[in-house]
């Protein structure tokens, strides 16, 4: 296999013609070029999507009420309803497959801004009432000063987390936020800690104008009662989201005497659910761009093993000298094998090089560009897919000489003697 005479022969029989040999290789270079792009791409694809999954735990689940579509122990269909704090504990005291349960409310409903007010400036906020498990279900990282604590729950304190936009807006470059007051719908608030966003795009934006307030003294402050907007879930580690969900959804249903066939009385969002949709999503594009790559790269390997059939045919009379001096057919197979593997793997390793230099640069440039593309995040091709790459190439070049091989050993030596 490292005999350098052999080596020296092939090196010897690809360049007695370079126009042709670079010509064929080029057809193995770009298809594994092509096959790095593809996987760099769709990597940078799935990291883009990931990231929306980012600071949120995967097992979670998320319920509110909407109306009833069926009528149902002489109530009728069309009916609207609000979960209570009783519904919580229930949730959490009946239902073993749950392991977090936090009620949350926001002020002015979905998505609704509110007026808040600190010495002369104001701006339109997110209030939210929260219970301080909130943090095991998504991540609120909180640099200065302190999250909510079980203690502003039991006492209803008048305290705030703000986003770091809501400080930005409200305080002057470089004031101390912790310790102020602000206004919320005509209640001040104590701010005891400033929160920064985990997620990026329009999630982080509305992360960073949030202003956390304990959910008891969002109910009274704001005149809520016991409702709870809607309850924000967990399942236990061992359990699926989708097991917890069912359980929960027909205790709510129950509790708020809706037909158990009603499929449309609760609204839900499963984070387990779509991540597992996206993860089956981005391991059929992996496939896809496998066969793809592979296909593009078959092209280039039938061009070397039609390449080598016609250097077998021209070197005919040297093979048959060989075989009448008594070299055997395993040397000749080994000989035309070595060739083909040579040539493919050349190019083959010069394109994966040259694929993964391109993602590189591009993710370098995304990077000094300051580009925040949400849907593409970090290209990249992990050393996994490189070394698959690599057996591939060993593989397709192995197969590329195998015709023109067996075509060499075929060769009667007194006809090609005689051509």
């Amino acid at each position: 296999m490292f005999d350098l005479d052999n080596w020296s022969e092939i090196w010897a029989a690809l360049s007695s013609n370079k126009l042709r040999t670079l010509v064929t290789a080029f057809g193995v270079f770009w298809g594994i070029f092509m096959l790095m792009l593809l996987l760099g791409s769709g990597k940078g694809l799935e990291n883009g999507i990931s990231a929306g999954f980012e600071g949120e735990a995967k097992n979670s689940f998320f319920i509110w009420t909407r109306r009833t579509t069926k009528p149902y122990r002489g109530l009728p269909a069309g009916r609207s309803f609000d979960m209570n704090n009783g519904d919580a504990e229930a949730v959490q005291h009946l239902v073993p497959e749950v392991a977090v349960v936090s009620p949350r409310n926001q002020l002015g409903g979905f998505r609704g801004g509110n007026n808040v007010t600190r010495d002369g400036k104001a701006g339109g906020f997110n209030v939210m009432g929260d219970y301080p498990q909130i943090r095991d279900v998504m991540s609120i990282p909180v640099p200065e000063g302190r999250f909510l604590d079980p203690f502003d729950i039991q006492d209803r304190r008048k305290v705030a987390v703000i986003g770091n936009r809501v400080q930005e807006i409200l305080y002057e470059p470089g004031e101390e936020a912790i310790g102020s007051y602000l206004r919320i719908n005509g209640v001040d608030f104590k701010v005891v800690g400033v929160t920064v966003p985990m997620q990026q795009g329009e999630d982080a934006q509305s992360e960073a104008e949030t202003i956390y307030i304990p959910f008891t003294t969002f109910q009274r402050a704001f005149n809520y009662g016991d409702t709870v907007g809607w309850l924000t879930l967990t399942s236990q580690p061992e359990i699926r989201a989708s097991v917890a969900q069912e359980k929960v959804l027909a205790l709510l249903k129950d509790r708020h005497r809706v037909d158990p066939e009603d499929d449309r009385a609760f609204g839900s969002w499963n984070t387990e659910d779509e991540y597992l949709k996206v993860l089956g999503l981005f391991a059929g594009i992996r496939l896809l761009v496998w066969i793809v790559g592979i296909g593009t790269l078959a092209a280039g390997v039938i061009g070397v093993s039609n390449i080598m059939l016609i250097v077998v045919k021209e070197r005919t009379p040297e093979i048959g000298l060989r075989r009448a001096i008594g070299a055997t057919p395993f040397s000749i197979t080994r000989q035309v094998l070595l060739e083909a593997m040579a040539l493919t793997a050349l190019a083959g390793y010069v394109g994966l090089l040259a694929g993964i230099g391109v993602i590189e640069a591009a993710r370098v440039a995304l990077l000094e560009a300051g580009q925040d593309l949400q849907m593409f995040q970090n290209p990249s091709v992990s050393l996994d897919d490189a070394l698959l790459a690599l057996a591939v190439l060993i593989v397709a070049g192995g197969l590329a000489g195998l015709i023109p091989a067996r075509r060499a050993v075929g060769i009667s030596p007194m006809e090609a003697l005689r051509a």
